[in-house]
């Protein structure tokens, strides 16, 4: 009988752990994280809809089979707080499981975003009778002394409430989408962040930042300090590098001051937020920032918030959150992403700018940045068209998605994305050069020269063996050099719309006499496509004219296409 009472136990512990191991996660390989569905890496192909637009349940069944016919594979949905319990402790998940239904049967998988005490700073989204009563929920208060539609982060009145509709939430998902696992990740409020002021000025936020800086924060920042970020890393030793002392005597008396310590609060409050919701359902759970962008300061963009120059703190605050996601809405794309794909935060874009070009960037966030999604917002306004180019893009992503998760964090596939200004980038593996270029750069396309504006060309680039590369993406063209060879070379040629060199722009004359160095030529160019087990299917030969008789391999701007190259090498 005793054995039988063990082999019972033994059976029921390995069906928890499979579970378990089912439930989505993440998982690393090389540099990378990846979020693991169905115990396979996942990359989001998504899209958030809009603030309003999943209010209602007619709302969610007209919109959810057009975002499948757009291509996405997992759709971002609000999930809101004053709707889900309008009445005090009485709950209602119709529009939670209405969206799940919709989802299954589109065949897509959901993030939801928690709307709970804060949405893009303000405590909108909280029930009336929370807004009603400001006494027992108390506000946010500038220097002045006004009170703002922000509820407290100090309050632990404000937290319990948040927290029971959270944790009542994630409940309803563990017991209607515990097996399916239909809904793969949770945002934790959305675009948290201090306005007006830099930081709260209440009587109860005054009294903590006049206090010491908490000892946790003060050994985290004393263990890291070579790998702090920069901006904090210098703020802190400009200050005198202290070991204690109030926040003015650690960082400074200024507005910065000010951030660090109400972003400490605000990740602290998330923190809980957090340990509640895995207390029942232990989905990946992430946080959102509004960027710190057009020269303001903070108050003037949501001071606090998960940015990247703060990312210390609200690690430290914060470690159960797995990461800080950008939403990017200015210029300046590259250099934002690289802001956020640090080496202690892996990279995902839940929201960006609805627009034609969001498709080579999405290409562009895979192939750099290793990224775990991309996710334009408002994505029901987006045209309901086939060739739309995000579209294109997701359907060529997800064919690519076995291949993608294969070679992320090995050091093997880098991005490319090129506007009218930025044009060029020279990606180098060993002794092979790969000169990648904007596809207007060539002259074949009326467009290059007329005026028009160039929409940007992207993609990514595996080097799948020392002679055998795989170029994916729309608009970009790639030749292959040696290093010798291009040390020998001159700037770039002119081409007509013939294709050869236009009189006087050839290579020029050079006192360096060729030493008989290999050179790399191109011996195939195929279009191919990925089958599901990530293998290559055959469909065309590019050659000739397709490949300049040799010279490159090119995708062009209103295509999206895989190309598999392979190289051989000649004197």
């Amino acid at each position: 009988m005793k054995k039988i009472l063990i082999c019972i136990l033994l059976v029921n512990f390995c069906l928890l752990q499979a579970v378990a191991q089912h439930v989505p996660h993440w998982q690393k390989q090389g540099s990378a994280t990846q979020l693991i569905v169905d115990n396979h890496p996942y990359l989001i192909l998504g899209g958030e809809l809009g603030n309003s637009s999943a209010s209602s349940q007619q709302d969610i069944e007209r919109i959810f089979p057009k975002l499948q016919r757009l291509g996405l594979n997992t759709v971002l949905v609000p999930a809101y707080w004053d709707l889900t319990e309008a009445q005090e402790g009485t709950f209602d998940f119709s529009l939670t499981d209405q969206a799940i239904h919709q989802a299954r049967q589109n065949d897509l998988r959901i993030v939801f975003l928690w709307f709970g005490a804060w949405k893009n700073s303000m405590s909108c989204y909280a029930p009336l009778w929370f807004k009603q009563d400001y006494k027992e929920y108390p506000r946010v208060r500038t220097e002045s002394g006004k009170p703002l539609e922000i509820a407290s982060p100090f309050s632990e009145n404000v937290f319990r409430a948040d927290c029971k509709a959270f944790s009542a939430f994630m409940k309803h998902l563990a017991e209607t989408d515990g097996e399916r696992h239909t809904v793969i990740m949770i945002q934790v409020e959305n675009e948290i962040g201090m306005l007006e002021s830099a930081r709260d000025h209440s009587e109860e936020a005054n009294r903590l930042f006049n206090a010491p800086v908490p000892d946790t924060l003060l050994k985290y920042l004393s263990q890291n300090r070579k790998t702090l970020h920069p901006w904090l890393a210098k703020k802190w030793q400009e200050a005198g590098g202290k070991t204690e002392g109030t926040w003015q005597e650690v960082f400074g008396a200024d507005m910065y001051t000010d951030e660090i310590f109400m972003a400490w609060h605000y990740a602290s409050y998330v923190e809980r937020m957090i340990q509640c919701g895995r207390a029942v359902y232990d989905l990946p759970m992430y946080v959102n920032a509004a960027m710190n962008s057009r020269g303001r300061t903070p108050g003037e963009y949501p001071s606090a918030g998960p940015l990247a120059h703060l990312i210390d703190i609200w690690h430290c605050a914060a470690p159960g959150i797995d990461l800080l996601a950008p939403d990017l809405y200015d210029k300046g794309f590259t250099d934002w992403t690289a802001q956020y794909k640090l080496h202690n935060n892996p990279l995902f874009i839940p929201e960006i700018r609805l627009e034609p070009n969001d498709g080579v960037r999405a290409f562009y966030v895979f192939g750099e940045h290793d990224g775990i999604g991309f996710s334009p917002f408002s994505i029901e306004d987006a045209p309901d068209t086939s060739d739309y180019p995000l579209s294109q893009s997701y359907r060529k992503l997800k064919e690519l998605m076995p291949v993608i998760t294969r070679y992320q964090g090995k050091g093997v596939m880098k991005g490319l994305l090129f506007n009218q200004a930025d044009k060029e980038r020279i990606l180098e593996w060993d002794n092979t050069l790969l000169i990648c270029r904007h596809f207007f750069t060539l002259p074949w396309d009326a467009r290059a020269t007329d005026g028009s504006v160039w929409p940007e060309g992207g993609g990514l680039v595996i080097r799948m063996a020392e002679d055998e590369y795989l170029i994916a993406g729309s608009g970009i063209v790639v030749e292959f050099k040696s290093k010798e060879e291009a040390a020998l070379s001159s700037a770039q040629a002119k081409l007509g719309e013939d294709g050869f060199v236009l009189k006087g722009e050839g290579e020029q004359a050079t006192s360096v006499r060729w030493k008989g160095e290999k050179r790399i030529g191109i011996g195939s160019v195929d279009q191919v496509s990925i089958a599901a087990d990530g293998s290559m299917n055959f469909i065309r030969r590019l050659n000739g004219d397709q490949d300049h008789q040799g010279r490159h391999a090119r995708i062009g701007v209103d295509d999206f296409q895989i190309l598999h190259v392979k190289l051989y090498e000649y004197k």
